[in-house]
């Protein structure tokens, strides 16, 4: 323990004594873990609304009015059996009416136009488990022999599969961009505050050479000389973890819930384990941060 308090004493007095450029390396670790810490707290809001997007993708298969009800139980025990899906059910065109009349409550003008007419078709819809294989499952109905003989349009089997083309594969596009971009970042900022804790660690070094040099002559070990280094560097960093959790609390307190009650039709609310896991994460990395960026330092500067 009296080596404990040792080290901890002597980086105090080497904060003391590189307070300026200690301040700038704790800036830069608070900015950095901040970042970082509003990059995952923004990925988990949107994993949220992604999953609740994600979670309204569907595929719907349109049949012509003249397709036999066993042809129709033949492509859903098919389309059962298929990876990727969680369950299958049928839509008669009186209940496609139905709903659609539905939606248009407050369109009744659009009812009326039908003249007691149903245009629309029965349809074979489709919940996916894995909405990424929403594509996949797709093509294999339309490429389902029973379904390219009962499909809507059999001219083009695929015009009578609906799932939102285009726009679904556009937003796991966009999903998984943000996911790289924000992956990058994260290594980019932690390299700056790598170099930033190596910069002190490596001032505080000189700072002290003589009395490093002392040391080595009263036989001091290796370890007693670094220690103060790596307490040093691992004060900096605690602290800058410390700061970049208690903006992420404010922000989780005050700012997120006014985005909130703003866009209430969208679901990215984030629970309060997933908070504490991050700032979990943002410590330990913090620590991890400038313990290495002191080993690193000592390792070119220090020569014990």
């Amino acid at each position: 323990m009296s080596s404990f308090g040792y080290f901890i004493k002597e980086s105090l007095q080497g904060f003391a004594r590189n307070f300026s450029t200690a301040l700038g390396s704790i800036i830069t670790i608070f900015l950095s873990l901040l970042v970082i810490g509003v990059f995952l707290v923004g990925g988990a809001m949107l994993d949220n609304l992604i999953t609740s997007v994600e979670s309204e993708v569907s595929i719907t298969a349109y049949v012509n009015d003249e397709a036999e009800q066993g042809s129709i139980d033949r492509v859903m025990e098919d389309v059962k059996g298929m990876e990727g899906v969680s369950s299958v059910g049928f839509t008669t065109k009186d209940q496609a009416l139905e709903n659609f009349k539905s939606s248009m409550t407050s369109n009744p003008e659009i009812i009326d136009q039908l003249d007691g007419t149903n245009p629309l078709p029965a349809s074979i819809d489709v919940e996916l488990s894995d909405p990424q294989m929403v594509q996949t499952v797709a093509n294999e109905i339309e490429n389902n022999a029973i379904y390219r003989t009962i499909c809507e349009d059999s001219n083009n089997v695929g015009d009578s599969i609906k799932y939102g083309q285009g726009t679904v594969e556009r937003l796991f596009q966009l999903t998984n961009y943000v996911r790289y971009i924000g992956a990058a970042l994260v290594v980019l900022l932690i390299f700056i505050a790598l170099v930033f804790i190596n910069n002190t660690i490596r001032l505080a070094i000189l700072a002290r050479r003589k009395e490093i040099a002392i040391m080595r002559l009263v036989g001091a070990s290796n370890g007693f000389i670094r220690g103060p280094f790596l307490m040093e560097g691992a004060i900096h960093s605690l602290i800058g973890s410390l700061l970049a959790v208690l903006v992420i609390q404010l922000l989780r307190m005050f700012a997120i819930p006014q985005l909130e009650s703003a866009i209430r039709f969208l679901n990215f609310s984030v629970d309060g384990t997933t908070y504490l896991f991050i700032y979990l994460l943002l410590i330990v990395a913090g620590l991890i941060i400038g313990l290495i960026g002191s080993a690193i330092a000592m390792r070119r500067y220090l020569k014990v």
